[in-house]
């Protein structure tokens, strides 16, 4: 019978290969005093500014690589990229009776549902 430690060295880390295909979410905004930021926000610290989207775009996976191939090296965890899958759209939120009576009047007179009201002020205020 082999112990948990004989099982966990058998388990193969995947390649650096592997790693270095894997696409992540990147994030651009403008900065504020010129060009552009980029981020990956699964690999912490990755961040990186360019004059042009072109630019930041090609500094952004220079540095995705560097991480990912730094960290590889180390022996650190190298995150996988996040989805959109944890998000379902469902929120399940409890309010007091007066707010919930004013939103649903606010939405009434709006004809929508109270569900499209509340979605309506939150990204508006967004």
């Amino acid at each position: 019978m082999k112990t948990l430690n004989q099982k966990n060295k058998q388990i193969k880390k995947p390649s650096l290969e592997y790693y270095l295909n894997l696409q992540y979410p990147v994030t651009i905004y403008p900065d504020l005093e010129s060009g552009y930021v980029a981020h990956i926000k699964d690999l912490p610290g990755c961040l990186i500014q360019g004059e042009t989207i072109e630019e930041t775009m090609a500094n952004i996976n220079e540095a995705r690589e560097l991480w990912i191939e730094t960290a590889y090296e180390a022996g650190d965890n190298i995150p996988l990229p996040s989805t959109d899958d944890n998000y379902s759209g469902k929120l399940l939120l409890r309010m007091p009776k007066s707010l919930h009576r004013c939103l649903a009047e606010a939405a009434e007179q709006e004809n929508v549902s109270l569900n499209q009201y509340i979605v309506y002020l939150l990204s508006a205020s967004m």
